[in-house]
């Protein structure tokens, strides 16, 4: 296996997993890389290793440029196990002078690998001389781990950004302009969604003190999908726009059903949002993902959910993604709750404390029906849209 030539100076030594489709919890479709870089300065340097399983694939890579045990140097920017379950094995092989890492970063590493190599800390604005570069350090805590950092290769102007700015997108085109925006852009979307989402704020505040700083790099580097050379200024607009989480004409329908009673509600509710005019993404459980769920509500301002009753409790496909969602912390939401029932309709109410819970403002009254929705219930679920668009509408003003 072949190293990748990002520069004169700097190889992708990676690994591309094709074949994995759930990244806890997350549907990777599309499969994933686990990026590594090599730099060839007079201090051969390993930014990142990969996933365990996929040393012989990095070490295969790293060889067909460079002796492994000329790497003098190993800067570790994530602790999490797809960029460092390989490290303890790649120090043994390499025995580097110097593994680097942020402060988190030791004791993620040290708690998860219980290694028996030295670690330097580093943190913003320590600088390492690499033999003819520098490479400098920019700490990026929850983002989207504790001991999340950046390493900023100064003369070839190369970000490295760990887990920022990637994709989970396997492709042997390794470069941004190799690749059709149509195939990778709901990727990207995809990984914010589910991945970056709950640290927004952070993000926002990031990406201002970067640009406080000077830092116009010419390449940036993630350790998951490809490297962005063409255009790096896309992703992080991108980014910039996903965390504002800003007000659109999009509401999204979450539900699951037993008999076809809820989803002919969800039905109803998505009509009425389509005559108000607002742009609807109708979401059955019984066939979508939760990851996907989340990806589709990025840009949404309005959550709708609705659940039959099992056993006294909400349906547990939506018992499932309401805690996903939960957890990804979406901002800025308007909605609403309806559901069928047999005998109990508790469950039902109890998705009003659901939205509460994700800080969704609740703007129009929770609709239940008992068995089958007779006419009268399906035109309160039609009005249920109609208001929800309305009060999007009202956002948007």
């Amino acid at each position: 296996m072949k190293a990748v030539k990002i520069t004169d100076k700097v190889y992708w030594v990676g690994a591309i997993d094709w074949n994995i489709r759930d990244f806890h919890g997350y549907s990777t479709k599309q499969g994933t890389t686990y990026n590594a870089f090599l730099i060839l300065s007079e201090k051969p340097t390993l930014i990142d290793t990969v996933k365990k399983e996929f040393y012989p694939e990095m070490m295969a890579r790293i060889q067909s440029v460079i002796d492994p045990k000329k790497i003098k140097i190993i800067i570790s920017n994530h602790s999490e196990m797809d960029h460092s379950g390989a490290l303890p094995e790649t120090v043994a092989a390499i025995q580097p002078e110097e593994v680097y890492c942020s402060d988190m970063g030791h004791i993620d590493l040290t708690e998860q690998l219980y290694p028996n190599f030295d670690m330097k800390v580093v943190k913003t604005g320590d600088r390492i001389d690499v033999g003819g570069d520098t490479v400098s350090f920019v700490e990026a805590r929850m983002l989207h781990w504790p001991d999340s950092m950046f390493s900023y290769l100064e003369k070839e102007n190369i970000l490295f950004t760990n887990d920022v700015f990637g994709m989970h997108y396997a492709t042997g085109k390794l470069f941004d302009d190799e690749n059709n925006e149509i195939d990778w852009l709901y990727e990207a979307e995809k990984y914010y969604a589910n991945i970056v989402l709950p640290y927004s704020d952070i993000v926002l505040r990031f990406l201002d003190s970067v640009k406080k700083m000077g830092l116009s790099p010419k390449i940036i580097a993630p350790d998951h999908g490809f490297i962005w050379r063409k255009d790096p200024a896309k992703i992080i607009d991108l980014y910039a726009k996903w965390a504002a989480q800003a007000p659109n004409n999009k509401a999204v329908v979450v539900y699951d059903t037993m008999w076809g009673s809820t989803q002919k509600m969800a039905e109803y509710v998505a009509d009425g949002l389509r005559e108000g005019g607002t742009e609807v993404k109708l979401m059955s459980m019984h066939s979508c993902h939760r990851s996907d769920v989340v990806t589709e509500l990025l840009d949404s301002s309005a959550l709708v959910i609705g659940s039959p009753v099992l056993n006294s409790e909400i349906f547990p496909a939506m018992a499932d993604v309401l805690c996903y969602l939960k957890g990804l912390k979406k901002k800025n939401l308007v909605g609403a709750a309806f559901g069928s029932y047999g005998w109990n309709p508790a469950p039902i109410k109890s998705l009003e404390e659901k939205l509460k819970a994700m800080k969704v403002e609740q703007v129009a009254p929770t609709v239940t029906s008992k068995f089958v929705p007779n006419a009268d219930t399906l035109e309160a679920c039609r009005q249920m849209g109609l208001t929800i668009s309305q009060k999007i509408a009202e956002k948007l003003k």
